[in-house]
């Protein structure tokens, strides 16, 4: 049952900062059911799980003969990405064609983790920049906003333009890096609300943006999860999910083989997703995306719960570099440090006070499930 007071899970580190968690009598929360129940059982990485990528691999080298790429595979400059990339180039032998989006926040890192990869698998890279004057102006109107997920202007960019590239190329297999092995326990919605709502984005830039999204890419659910799919036959396919990937073995393959640099956090190769998920959300509204992440390890043998309780004991962010990204993004974003921190103490919202396709998210759901198509958890 849900609880009324503040509680943690007794297996993982979710707890009622996410207010929709439901414990059972022994004290699990629903996030390490669901994964036990829903996804575990189902979930291969061994031979079996080899031999079925093997079996797709081979279905994309059929569909690609003649073409100079066998697929698109997004390319963030984050560890999964990465790895992913390392692995589907070097041991199963597939050509793709790399594709980045730029939306004005990358990090040095990033850049330098990108080009190390690419340059040393010998691969061509396809770079997308956002027009950054519509991307400002849209992350501002959601961060004037109110709500949590100020993210989602980027995020949004770089799915609609993956899809829409895609799609315009006639390029039917899609790779990602997402995978179960860091990330089966997902955020909760009101954390961070689906980030491919266009009448959530449209409604929130129409209140509170300053111009019109001319270039800015938007997409929307039905496009992406029925026409694109179904009659266009893009697949989204996530091959982490049949091979074994531990996350601080494959950053040290990198390491090892590219000189890849290290992040200090998951989703840190965006200097604006760095402030968002290390300073934004758990100072403005308590919501510490770390209890996410290494619920996901520990769930995954990856991570002791014992060593997350260490590690939450630290704040993602010092002093130094909170001042630094204040600065460093209210200089980016044309406002002053002032008017930031306006924002950063005006009434907090959420996805429900503004338009939303949450309904169809909710059908949409629970569909897939009875499909057995999707196994994750709530969102």
């Amino acid at each position: 049952m849900a609880s009324d007071k503040y509680q943690q899970c007794a297996n993982c580190v979710m707890d009622t900062t996410d207010s929709s968690i439901i414990f059972d009598e022994q004290g699990i929360c629903d996030h390490c059911n669901t994964f036990k129940n829903k996804i575990e059982p189902f979930w291969q990485t061994n031979d079996n799980g080899k031999l079925q990528l093997e079996e797709i691999v081979s279905k994309i080298k059929k569909e690609s003969n003649g073409k100079d790429f066998d697929c698109l595979m997004g390319m963030s400059g984050g560890i999964d990405s990465s790895f992913l990339l390392y692995k589907m180039v070097t041991e199963f032998g597939l050509r793709p064609l790399v594709f980045h989006v730029d939306a004005g926040w990358n990090s040095q890192i990033a850049v330098n983790n990108i080009e190390r990869l690419v340059d040393g698998l010998g691969l061509d890279l396809y770079t997308e920049v956002i027009n950054w004057e519509e991307m400002k102006d849209l992350q501002l109107s959601f961060i004037k906003s109110g709500v949590p997920h100020i993210d989602v202007p980027q995020d949004h960019a770089f799915f609609a333009t993956m899809y829409k590239f895609a799609s315009k190329y006639k390029i039917k297999t899609i790779l990602t890096g997402g995978n179960y092995s860091t990330e089966c326990v997902r955020n909760p919605v009101e954390w961070m609300y689906y980030q491919s709502d266009s009448i959530q984005l449209r409604d929130i830039h129409k209140i509170y943006g300053s111009g019109e999204l001319k270039d800015y890419p938007v997409t929307n659910i039905l496009w992406h999860k029925i026409w694109l799919p179904y009659f266009k036959g893009i697949k989204l396919i996530r091959p982490l999910d049949y091979i074994p990937y531990n996350k601080d073995e494959a950053m040290q393959i990198l390491v090892d083989k590219f000189g890849y640099q290290k992040y200090p956090q998951k989703h840190f190769e965006s200097r604006f997703t760095r402030f968002y998920e290390g300073y934004w959300l758990p100072q403005r509204f308590g919501y510490d995306t770390r209890k996410v992440q290494y619920s996901s390890l520990i769930l995954t043998n990856q991570m002791t719960k014992e060593e997350a309780l260490e590690s939450l004991k630290t704040p993602p962010y010092s002093q130094d570099q909170t001042n630094e990204d204040f600065e460093y993004v209210s200089n980016k974003l044309g406002i002053t440090k002032e008017e930031l921190w306006g924002y950063f103490n005006a009434p907090k919202k959420t996805f429900r006070d503004y338009k939303s396709q949450q309904g169809i998210y909710n059908i949409g759901a629970k569909i897939l499930k009875l499909l057995g198509l999707e196994k994750g958890g709530k969102r």
